[in-house]
C-alpha cells in the first residue's frame, strides 16, 4: 500500500526509519514488539489487552489503528504523518486505558516518593521555580528553609541527572518541559 506514495521512503531496517510502521496478528504481538525498539511506532492491531497496550507504548508506540479503519491508503498515511509530527493518536477505549494507567501510576508509585510524571520531586520543582526568579543558593536555602548543602546537592543532582550545563540550562530547560 506504501509502495508507490510519494514522501514515503522504505527501509529495510527499522533503526534507519524515523517511524515504523507494524500490522500485528492476534496471537503474535508480543514477539512482534520483541524485535521492535523505536522512537515512533503505528502500530495496526485489533482488540490490545492493557498489559499489550502498555508493552506497546514501552517499544515506542505513538499512533494505533484499528484493522478496520486501514483499508485506504489515506488513513494509513494519516496515521504515518501524525507519528512523524510527534502527534499520538489512540482510539478512545484505549486513550482511557492509558490516562487511567497514568493515574494509578502517580498513586501507587510516583506519590509515595513524592515524584511527579516529570520524574522530579516537589522540591526539585520548587528549586527550578526559584531559580528561574533569579535567587542564589543562600537565598533558595532560606525561603525552603534548607541548608545551602541541601540546596547545592539538589541542583548538583538535578543537572546531573537531566545533563544541565548550567543555572540558565537548567532554568531553560524547565520553562522548555512545563515544569515551571
Amino acid at each position: 500500500m506504501l509502495r508507490p506514495a510519494s514522501g514515503i521512503d522504505l527501509v529495510a531496517d527499522c533503526e534507519e526509519a524515523e517511524v515504523t510502521v507494524a500490522v500485528a496478528d492476534s496471537s503474535g504481538l508480543c514477539e512482534l514488539l520483541s524485535n521492535i525498539t523505536v522512537s515512533r511506532l503505528v502500530l495496526i492491531a485489533d482488540d490490545l489487552r492493557h498489559a499489550e497496550l502498555l508493552a506497546a507504548i514501552e517499544h515506542g508506540l505513538i499512533v494505533l489503528v484499528p484493522r478496520g479503519e486501514v483499508t485506504t491508503k489515506t488513513r494509513l498515511l494519516q496515521a504515518i504523518s501524525d507519528a512523524c509530527e510527534g502527534r499520538g493518536d489512540l482510539p478512545a477505549q484505549q486513550l482511557g486505558a492509558v490516562l487511567q494507567g497514568m493515574k494509578q501510576l502517580q498513586e501507587s508509585t510516583l506519590g509515595p516518593r513524592d515524584l511527579k510524571l516529570s520524574g522530579l520531586s516537589s522540591r526539585e520543582i520548587e528549586i527550578f521555580r526559584l531559580l528561574a526568579d533569579g535567587l542564589g543558593t543562600g537565598e533558595i536555602a532560606e525561603k525552603l528553609m534548607f541548608s545551602e548543602r541541601t540546596v547545592k546537592s539538589v541542583l548538583h543532582g538535578l543537572m546531573s541527572r537531566l545533563g544541565l550545563r548550567n543555572r540558565a540550562h537548567a532554568v531553560a530547560y524547565a520553562l522548555r518541559h512545563g515544569l515551571i
